[in-house]
């Protein structure tokens, strides 16, 4: 013991690390936090996450890594990536939540091994819901070929499809959705030459034929009641057109959109003249947690293409009666593009009603083009707004939801390399803070480098969605069932 005391720090520390035959016996610090991919440092991660492979950026030869907190530690070796055994690591986090685990990194480089400066992950007691729902499409403009709607357990690696299109060739699924972040209740539309809506409630589905003459188009943006008796859509005359420059690659924009709710019970779409204007275009509805109102975004309209920059759009809201279906008489705004120069798009709030998040951006509404979109949060007691800087990056920050306890948001970003988008994760801690986001995590941290897909729509749902296949395809190849249409007030 008395040796162990005269030795030199830097001694005593590899006496320790070699006492356990596993770890470095030399090495000098860098003195620099390491660099890593994905960014896993100092980011906050619920206890039920996946583990957090990575790998370490520039040439290395092989790596030591220890994750460490004050009840459980976990000795990881690998070559330039982590790869971590998800029972130690899920010891770990349970042995850890509501602390922090130090990170520390050692890379053997030109026969010397160098230690990196430890970061910390702090793991919250609250759980992500455990499934996320998105569409997985190649970042195309005019086409699509192989794409579907997949299912990922966040707690492991193991993901499958809800529905693709490899049995209906030429067709695309899109714009998926949940009530209240429920998996047995759900509906996303087809497009192509089987155009339709498909609703599942309790397993069962049912194909709705939505365009008819007293709409614009078929259904489009969707948003559950949390009755469950009624989802609004916008309806949308939708275009695209292609830049020149370099900067700049389409623009989608709306010709005509209004606002619907769809009836469920009585399969009959009902909208009233301040949410379906001929002087305005209405998009992106939102219901609030109790149903009793109807978020959405408005824009003067405008003649398209030619004033494709100067539409934007103001984050409005109006009174809802579900028990009778009808609308209030008077719209609020929110959040003015009078007074922000910008445009609002995806309102989306909290389930317990304590923040609305939504995509600012400098115009129009098709954000996840847009690379100086960003994600702002709402105050909805003092209606005070400002951009969430924690979240936020250089490139496109949009679509969003919020898991069934308010605890977590989850957003698309291109941040990664500014052409495809990925699932990020942020915690929001209920005093309108919200924390460094971390990446969908996969077995292989080289996943994202190599995927030719995008991540879209990403929603969290509480469980597995389960769909029967041979029903649900039978349902899709079965003739629409017609809706109704009632104008309220």
């Amino acid at each position: 013991m008395r040796l162990l005391l005269r030795c030199s720090p830097v001694i005593f520390l590899i006496l320790i690390l070699g006492s356990c035959g596993r770890g470095v016996s030399r090495f000098s610090d860098t003195g620099s936090v390491p660099d890593i991919f994905p960014d896993y440092t100092n980011v906050t991660i619920p206890v039920n996450i996946a583990p957090l492979n990575f790998r370490l950026a520039g040439e290395v030869e092989k790596l030591y890594v220890v994750f460490e907190g004050n009840k459980e530690k976990i000795e990881v070796r690998g070559k330039d990536k982590v790869h971590i055994d998800r029972g130690k690591w899920r010891s770990l986090l349970a042995g850890n939540a509501g602390d922090s685990i130090s990170v520390t990194v050692y890379a053997f480089r030109n026969k010397e091994w160098s230690r990196y400066k430890p970061f910390f992950i702090r793991v919250q007691h609250e759980p992500l819901d455990r499934w996320l729902v998105y569409r997985l499409i190649a970042p195309g403009y005019e086409s699509w070929s192989e794409m579907g709607i997949y299912q990922r357990d966040l707690t492991s690696f193991a993901s499958e499809p809800v529905v693709d299109n490899r049995l209906l060739p030429g067709a695309c699924m899109n714009c998926h959705s949940f009530r209240s972040n429920d998996p047995s209740d759900m509906m996303f539309h087809l497009r192509g030459n089987i155009a339709a809506t498909i609703l599942v409630r309790e397993g069962k589905a049912v194909k709705l034929n939505t365009k008819i003459k007293e709409t614009i188009s078929n259904c489009v943006y969707p948003y559950w009641h949390p009755s469950g008796n009624y989802i609004a859509f916008s309806v949308n005359n939708i275009s695209q057109v292609f830049h020149s420059v370099r900067d700049k690659r389409i623009e989608v924009f709306d010709s005509k959109s209004d606002i619907v709710v769809y009836d469920i019970k009585n399969n009959k779409l009902i909208t009233a003249g301040l949410i379906s204007s001929d002087s305005s275009f209405e998009t992106f509805p939102a219901f609030s947690p109790d149903g009793r109102e109807l978020y959405f975004c408005s824009a003067a309209k405008a003649a398209q293409p030619d004033n494709y920059n100067r539409v934007k759009y103001s984050l409005c809201r109006i009174g809802f009666d579900a028990g009778a279906g009808t609308f209030g008489h008077s719209i609020d705004t929110l959040v003015s593009s009078h007074v922000t120069g910008k445009s609002v798009s995806f309102p989306r709030i909290s389930p317990d009603g304590s923040c609305l998040v939504f995509t600012l951006s400098d115009y129009g509404n098709f954000s996840i083009w847009h690379r100086d979109a960003d994600l702002y949060q709402l105050d909805l007691q003092t209606g005070e707004f400002h951009p969430i800087v924690n979240v936020n990056s250089k490139e496109s920050d949009s679509y969003h939801s919020w898991s069934s306890n308010s605890s977590w948001l989850v957003f698309s970003s291109r941040r990664t390399d500014g052409l495809y988008t990925s699932p990020f994760f942020s915690y929001y801690d209920r005093k309108g803070n919200f924390s460094k986001p971390f990446m969908l995590p996969q077995e292989d941290p080289d996943y994202y480098k190599f995927t030719l897909r995008s991540f879209n729509v990403p929603e969290l749902v509480t469980g597995k969605v389960r769909n029967d296949g041979r029903s649900l395809l039978k349902t899709i190849g079965s003739p629409a069932k017609n809706v109704n249409f009632e104008l309220k007030n």
